[in-house]
């Protein structure tokens, strides 16, 4: 009979693992974050535990070390297999082992197995990792805790071939029985204006204006992913950071010589940044799998609605849905106008998350499948929640077509796999976005196709210029995408001997809308003080992850297993985590053999349905003096249960009524619908002017810049389509129009702010 002390699942079996303690250290764009795991077996039985658990895809793990008493384990970087069968062998013998490892489907997935816990004994985990703040469209960075690790959808067609594929655990977020605790510090040269986060914040205590810290209070429990987005004043100012190697390491190797890392933020001509491009193949696949039902799903017909009203005249698009198998509206893409965007709309009303599993392999395959049209540049868009466990077939499927389109991805709600989503940017040169909470999908999305019609850039290059006897060696993969004010990372290692404080120079060239152009950053050789070897792990986990993505291409190549074996080199020289390494601990120094077989606790991890949070923004104003920022972080108190038993069903949103109305050409219609969406009669908008489309098409825009300003990023663009068709009308009551709908409704708004 199981002793049932201590810690305790939903199933009565009890969890040594008490808590999971967090410290997050923001530099710049840079987060190094320290997670402790505390366990304790308060069983009769010598235990193993064994728990799987999220981390951001693109972490660099760089250390794992254990606790017990007054003995600290630090564990070494081995090939998979080699440090499995030592753990392996470490248990048989009753010695202690701790494995922790990535998931060979997902880097994003992680397990870590505590081996020989004997009765009493307690342990304590460290583990370590460094990772680059992804920028959103709104120019904030974003860090992300993963906490929820939803079940990943296995496609049929893989799972016999994955029999090392890890076991999820997962229970209902109120009942995971260890506790969490959070805390983050910011610090960065720049100012910063505000922090947004999805828990409450307490009021601001200013102490240094280049730190911030932020705490979550303990005893919270992991039911969402820990979200934090930074937003720093001249944040698009391009920066260089050298940093110093490791002096132990031989020089000519990566963690021997210094690494430089780039931030580059390209500043495009405005004569052709103001001109949208007219043309494209745009193509939305989404998920209709049963994850998506509810609130997710309404949000995606919803940004449909406001992306098929924005696209211009003269394009193509399509769209694709999938769950277990998948549809798509027409057989292929179509031209964009009046009566296809109509039936597509009827098609997405009709929609529903009731296609079963998440299969995305087969629609990619099908839609690169379809001839590319001449002139029309392919812009894919992919909307899901990420629960997918073939993620590197994914992306890698992607990579292989990245000539021919661009690749935008949006993961929506708690648990969507930051590996997924950010990989099919990546390697489809496009830009990834996360919604969660009651993010609206709408800005973001707007914001994605507004990258999606600047022109591509070409013929990208990057230039260095260093002093003599120093040379570099790229350690990025080429750079594939640029956008307008979207940063760019480079790394590279710098060979050679120069003088410490000479400068550098790199010049990126890109060919944009036919026109040559180039940016340019000069920067200081010497070595930054106290990074640690931050740059380099991150360094080293881009050139793994470049190595790793070729997986696919090693096959047959006589050369695979050398290909191999430098992923396996490097992840040991640097002590990077990758998909064919792994951390091993024995403790070796205990000469007591522990007694007895092992029970095997798989801890937890876990699991929440789409919910509601919002996201609570503390701006951050500095006076002259230095001061210090704290913000406290209190768990929130969710819906009472009478809120939770009747969900209300909310009246259509007035700004998506009036969108809805909207012609494919960019203008509105006078009738009792569009009179109802501007909140007036029919006689009341016929009265003051003929009824025209022109006379329509203007009291759409007034009403919009007049009372949905707060929403401009959902209908700029097709504010701008609409600007277009009056221009090309050359009507001659335009100013009479303006004035007269202002009067009707009530507004100040001046022509040209209308763009008129």
């Amino acid at each position: 009979m199981v002793n049932c002390c201590g810690l305790l699942t939903s199933q009565k079996e009890p969890v040594p693992l008490k808590s999971v303690e967090v410290e997050l250290e923001v530099r710049d764009h840079v987060a190094t974050v320290v997670s402790t795991l505390s366990y304790e077996n308060k069983e009769d039985k010598p235990l193993e535990a064994v728990f799987v658990f999220p981390l951001p895809g693109d972490a660099a793990v760089c250390h794992f070390s254990a606790q017990i008493g007054q003995m600290q384990i630090v564990a070494e970087v081995k090939e998979k297999q080699e440090a499995r069968e030592e753990y392996d062998d470490a248990l048989s013998s009753g010695q202690q082992a701790f494995l922790l490892e990535e998931s060979e489907q997902s880097p994003d997935i992680f397990s870590l197995s505590v081996g020989s816990l004997p009765p009493g004994e307690s342990a304590s985990i460290r583990l370590e990792y460094v990772t680059e703040l992804a920028v959103q469209a709104d120019d904030g960075l974003r860090f992300c805790l993963p906490a929820v690790l939803n079940p990943r959808y296995q496609p049929q067609a893989t799972k016999a071939k994955m029999v090392t594929s890890v076991q999820v655990t997962s229970v209902p977020a109120s009942l995971v029985p260890y506790s969490l605790s959070f805390s983050a510090r910011v610090s960065s040269p720049r100012p910063v204006s505000k922090v947004e986060s999805n828990c409450p914040l307490d009021p601001l205590q200013y102490l240094n204006t280049e730190q911030t810290q932020t705490t979550l209070a303990a005893g919270h429990k992991f039911d969402r992913d820990v979200e934090l987005l930074i937003y720093y004043k001249d944040a698009h100012q391009p920066t260089a950071v050298v940093e110093a190697g490791r002096a132990s390491s031989e020089p000519g190797t990566l963690m021997g010589d210094p690494v430089m890392m780039l931030s580059l933020y390209p500043e495009f001509p405005q004569a052709v940044m103001s001109s949208v491009a007219s043309c494209g193949e745009f193509v939305f696949l989404l998920d209709r799998s049963g994850s998506m039902q509810g609130a997710r799903m309404k949000s995606a017909m919803d940004t449909l609605l406001l992306l098929l009203k924005s696209l211009p005249m003269g394009c193509y698009f399509n769209i694709h849905s999938f769950g277990s198998s998948y549809e798509h509206i027409f057989p292929e893409s179509v031209e964009y106008n009046q009566k296809t965007m109509e039936e597509a709309l009827k098609n997405v009303a009709e929609m529903k998350a009731n296609l079963g599993g998440t299969e995305i392999l087969k629609p990619l395959k099908h839609i690169y499948s379809q001839p590319c049209i001449p002139s029309q540049p392919r812009q894919l868009f992919v909307f899901t929640d990420g629960e997918v466990g073939n993620t590197k077939d994914v992306i890698n499927l992607v990579k292989q077509n990245s000539g021919s389109h661009r690749c935008f991805s949006f993961g929506i709600g708690e648990g969507a796999s930051s590996a997924l989503i950010n990989g099919l940017a990546k390697e489809g040169g496009g830009h990834a976005q996360f919604i969660t909470g009651t993010d609206r999908m709408q800005p973001k999305v707007m914001q994605s196709l507004r990258f999606a019609l600047q022109p591509a850039v070409q013929d990208i290059s990057v230039k260095w210029d260093l002093p003599k006897g120093v040379s570099v060696i790229d350690l990025s993969p080429p750079i594939t995408a640029l956008f307008q004010g979207q940063r760019s990372l480079v790394y590279a290692q710098l060979t050679g001997q120069g003088s410490e404080a000479s400068e550098g120079c790199v010049t990126v060239r890109y060919s944009l809308a036919g026109h040559p152009s180039q940016n340019q950053l000069h920067f200081s050789l010497k070595p930054a003080e106290d990074t640690g070897l931050t740059v380099h792990r991150l360094a080293a986990r881009t050139l793994i992850r470049s190595l790793e993505m070729e997986k696919r291409e090693w096959r047959g190549q006589e050369d695979g297993g050398d290909k191999k074996k430098k992923v396996v080199e490097l992840s040991v020289q640097s002590g990077v985590s990758s998909a064919f390494t792994a951390f091993i601990a024995v403790n070796k120094g205990n000469s007591e053999v522990i007694q007895g077989p092992l029970v095997r606790r798989n801890v937890p991890t876990p699991m929440v349905m789409a919910c509601g949070m919002r996201r609570q923004c503390v701006p951050m104003s500095y006076d002259a003096s230095p001061v210090m920022n704290k913000i406290i972080c209190i768990p929130s108190l969710w819906f009472s249960s009478s809120e939770r038993s009747l969900p209300k069903q909310p009246p259509r949103d007035p700004l998506l009524q009036l969108v809805s109305l909207q012609k494919a050409s960019g203008c509105w219609v006078l009738d009792p619908d569009l009179a109802a969406a501007l909140g007036k009669t029919s006689e009341e908008v016929e009265k003051p002017k003929p009824a025209s489309e022109v006379w329509a098409t203007i009291l759409a825009l007034i009403w919009l810049h007049g009372f949905k300003m707060d929403a401009q990023e959902e209908w700029e663009l097709l504010a701008m389509k609409a600007v277009s068709w009056l221009q090309a009308q050359k009507a001659s009551c335009v100013t009479e129009c303006v004035d007269a709908g202002n009067a009707l409704l009530g507004c100040t708004v001046q022509k040209d702010v209308l763009g008129l």
